[in-house]
């Protein structure tokens, strides 16, 4: 049996979100968040995402070490992951994105899986 610890690694989650089809990469600029790694540079506003589901990491050996997976859909079908640290790491451009998804309302369908 897996321990439970290892189940929720972040590598772990990651690999089964991509196995749920959430492959692409995405990060926030100039207030859009916009997909990474690929050919095709997308970018969607707030009312065009949704959060599908989110996963919280603590570090091993600092508290500080926390971190948010959230798992996204566009609108357009396409689907992929950001993270966000936690306290003073925390990315205030992405932070403040995923806080508006869910002040619109989009913030869990937690239909994947």
């Amino acid at each position: 049996m897996q321990d439970k610890e290892e189940e929720r690694s972040l590598v772990n989650v990651e690999n089964k979100l991509t196995k749920d089809g959430f492959t692409q990469d995405f990060n926030v600029v100039d207030g859009r968040l916009q997909t990474i790694g690929n050919d095709s540079n997308k970018s969607y506003g707030p009312d065009e995402v949704t959060i599908v589901d989110f996963y919280r990491f603590e570090g091993e050996s600092n508290p500080d070490d926390m971190s948010i997976l959230y798992a996204i859909e566009a609108n357009d079908g396409v689907r992929g992951t950001i993270s966000s640290a936690y306290g003073v790491y925390a990315d205030s451009d992405t932070d403040e994105f995923l806080k508006q998804v869910e002040d619109l309302g989009k913030n869990l369908m937690k239909g994947h899986k």
